[in-house]
């Protein structure tokens, strides 16, 4: 049976987004030869918007208290422990 390689994209701002000019890499199991995902190759274009993005989101933050900071955390890692298959 043949999969699908995933598509994956880069994080930014509270989104998946695309590079902005749409390169991508394969990433290639070296046990089988097997492309499973293609993987973003960010330009500088990319990393600015990200920086840009960690700069207003950084005012929200910034006043956080160490409960809130926690609690998002906790989120943060449940969301990760549920797509760990």
């Amino acid at each position: 049976m043949s999969t699908q390689p995933r598509n994956l994209r880069n994080f930014v701002g509270g989104a998946s987004v695309d590079t902005v000019d749409g390169r991508t890499t394969e990433l290639v199991n070296p046990s089988t030869g097997q492309v499973f995902a293609a993987a973003p190759v960010s330009s500088a274009a990319d990393v600015d918007a990200a920086m840009s993005a960690a700069a207003e989101a950084f005012d929200g933050w910034r006043d956080a208290t160490p409960s809130e900071r926690q609690k998002a955390l906790i989120r943060i890692a449940d969301a990760i422990e549920s797509k760990a298959d």
